[in-house]
Order: structure tokens, then C-alpha cells, then sequence
């Protein structure tokens, strides 16, 4: 395993997508990942706290330079709720949940975010506008509708898969319907 590569590769990642897409400020970026999947292993098993930490300090300073707020997804174990900064749940008026994420329910990324975040909260839902998940941690359930995926070069961090993510807002109205240039932000 190179660690190294890892977290080079997961900021290429994050950084590649955010200049495809263009977020306003204090937009929600979601980051979910499994350290058991990028590590090789079957989700759930091999939980990393050197690597969780590692990633969330390679993206955060990314996320901060744009303005935007990072939210990072729990495992199953504490109902996939997110670790965001407190900031961000009173903007976005997100109900608070009472748990502590870490390496056994939470998973190494959220509790490296907890440890990391200057106020730290975990919120049991969020509608984010753009997002990464590296291994399949199903990142979907917290992104807005609808939600379109982008396509980079890099296919893999680790040995897991990687989707990226942005979403538009939906187009209703039919064919009778004149749409403005909405997702321009967004590309």
C-alpha cells in the first residue's frame, strides 16, 4: 500500500473536480470513503485511522480554499449520518445527532474528521451539491436532487473505485417547459 500515492491521488481527485464544476461559496461538498476498500480489503474490515486522517487533511485545505463546507459520511454502523462543522448545520438548519464517530462505527475518515474540524457536529442527513466517494460508500442518500456524474481520468484510489459527483436542479415542466440556463454555475 502506498499511502502516499493515496492521498496524492485523492486531492488530484477532489481538486480535478471542483475545476469542472463550479460551487458557490458555503456549498456542501460530501466526501464519502471506505479506508478498507482504497486498502484492498472488504469494507468494514480494515478500518485505517493513519489513512483517514491523511486524506482529510490533503482535501480540507482544498475545501477551504473554496469556500465551501466539507461533510464527511459515517459508515452504516452510525446510520451513514455526517460529520460537518457546526457552522454548517445552523446555515443549513441540519437536526443534530448525539454520537461520536470512530474507527468501529463511523469508520476512519469521519473520525479523522471530528478530530480535525474546529466545531464539529455529526448531522443525520444533508443535501449536498457536488461529492466524491471512494469505494462505494453510497454517497448518493446526501447529495441534491439530481444528482450527475463526472467523469475524470482517475478511475481508482487505492484498490477502491471512485464516483464523482455534482448535481442540477430538476428540470420540471415537460416539453411545454422553457428552462433558463440554470446549471451554468455548475457546468
Amino acid at each position: 500500500m502506498n499511502i502516499e500515492k493515496i492521498v496524492k491521488d485523492s486531492k488530484k481527485a477532489v481538486a480535478e473536480l471542483l475545476d469542472i464544476i463550479n460551487l458557490r461559496q458555503r456549498d456542501i461538498f460530501v466526501l464519502g470513503g471506505s479506508t478498507s476498500e482504497i486498502t484492498g480489503n472488504k469494507i468494514g474490515t480494515a478500518s485505517n485511522p493513519e489513512l483517514g486522517e491523511k486524506i482529510i487533511n490533503s482535501i480540507l485545505p482544498i475545501i477551504k480554499e473554496k469556500d465551501l463546507f466539507l461533510a464527511v459520511q459515517c459508515c452504516e454502523h452510525l446510520n451513514r449520518a455526517l460529520v460537518v462543522e457546526e457552522e454548517c448545520a445552523l446555515k443549513y438548519n441540519l437536526d443534530v445527532v448525539n454520537a461520536i464517530p470512530h474507527k468501529k462505527a463511523g469508520g476512519s475518515l469521519a473520525a479523522a474528521a471530528y478530530e480535525i474540524f474546529d466545531k464539529p457536529v455529526l448531522v443525520e442527513t444533508i443535501s449536498g451539491h457536488a461529492g466524491i466517494d471512494i469505494g462505494d460508500t453510497l454517497i448518493g442518500m446526501h447529495l441534491k436532487h439530481v444528482a450527475v456524474p463526472v467523469r475524470i481520468d482517475l478511475k481508482q484510489i487505492g484498490d477502491a473505485h471512485v464516483t464523482l459527483a455534482r448535481t442540477r436542479p430538476k428540470l420540471i415542466g415537460g416539453e411545454r417547459g422553457k428552462y433558463q440556463e440554470h446549471s451554468k454555475h455548475l457546468n
